[in-house]
């Protein structure tokens, strides 16, 4: 009886430990993305990004953050839907460097 307890509190413990990374690689993925909003804001602001540019990567993000919405409607993520994020993020985020470093310019409004 004694054993069986232990077994079942070891594995409630491995339950939570894991449920816990899967808590932290969800807030390493959304403070990405808040982080790759807010380049895409400052590209914006700075007339770095023309209009095109802007809706094209807000577009990009938006399929992110339902591509990650999707992976965790079971409660997890896996490591295929981790890793997949994470090339969707990587990618977008040289999209969001390569716009804002390229000649275009937003036309100043008069």
């Amino acid at each position: 009886m004694k054993a069986r307890l232990t077994a079942m509190v070891t594995a409630t413990i491995a339950l939570l430990g894991v449920a816990g990374l899967s808590l932290a690689e969800a807030g390493t993925i959304t403070k990405r993305e808040e982080r790759q909003q807010k380049r895409i804001a400052e590209g914006v602001e700075s007339g770095q990004l023309t209009t095109k540019e802007t809706a094209r990567l807000e577009r990009e993000q938006a399929k992110i953050e339902t591509d990650r919405e999707k992976a965790w409607s079971d409660g997890r993520l896996s490591k295929k839907e981790k890793a997949k994020l994470t090339r969707e993020q990587d990618r977008a985020s040289h999209h969001i460097y390569r716009q804002k470093h390229d000649a275009q310019k937003r036309k100043k409004a008069e």
